[in-house]
């Protein structure tokens, strides 16, 4: 009787994807020093994680595009999975703030805000009308588009879960809590100080369920 020696090891990145992703970073970081070189901003320790966030989102919906490829199928399942995609993007879109109605706020036209805001964040296309508003940053309208496309190629592989949709239009949490605290002070009352709580740290959750949501989208441990 003999026994089998079986080896296991770790996958490692192939090294294009060490060196551009090394690249990228290191042109994020040069970023980072023009704006606080050229911008009156006083940079702490406690809004550093403000600098980090935008670039999380960015890098991993840069990767999920790259490396998510759709598997060969029919027109007729490629126009449904259009319609998904689109329809989940649109839904993302406004519960992310990416667009919404005016409310009543002063309009304020259309401009580009670039050293007000940091990197990531900027270049924003803002534009405040009297009925419609949109605010286009780089890491929320790329982040969007990459769950977009993640579900369009989920739904050609009729591999989709639920779970993955929540979670996707949970990754604005600053967006979403309303609604759940209001649910939640029903029943367990206080949700305003729930509410605020979540606020604060609403961008640091958004982009762990963003994360999350990319990583259950591409791996799709429920349909495979």
């Amino acid at each position: 009787m003999s026994l089998t020696n079986r080896t296991f090891s770790l996958p490692r990145p192939r090294q294009s994807t060490l060196l551009w992703g090394a690249l990228l970073v290191n042109t994020e970081l040069l970023l980072i020093a023009a704006y606080l070189q050229f911008s009156a901003v006083e940079p702490t320790l406690a809004s550093a994680k403000y600098y980090v966030y935008p670039f999380v989102w960015i890098n991993v919906a840069l990767w999920a595009l790259v490396r998510t490829k759709p598997a060969p199928t029919s027109p007729e399942h490629r126009r449904l999975a259009k319609g998904v995609a689109v329809g989940y993007f649109v839904i993302l879109a406004i519960a992310g703030g990416i667009v919404g109605p005016a409310a009543g706020l002063e309009p304020t036209g259309l401009r580009l805000a670039v050293l007000s805001i940091p990197p990531g964040w900027s270049p924003a296309l803002l534009y405040g009308g009297e009925t419609l508003r949109f605010a286009l940053m780089p890491y929320n309208l790329l982040g969007y588009l990459a769950l977009a496309y993640l579900v369009y190629a989920t739904v050609i592989d009729a591999a989709s879960s639920a779970i993955t949709g929540i979670l996707g239009l949970l990754s604005c949490v600053s967006c979403s809590w309303p609604i759940l605290a209001s649910i939640i002070s029903g029943f367990v009352g206080g949700g305003t100080a729930i509410a605020g709580a979540v606020t604060v740290q609403s961008y640091g959750l958004s982009t762990a369920i963003f994360v999350l949501t990319v990583g259950l989208l591409y791996w799709r441990p429920f349909g495979r």
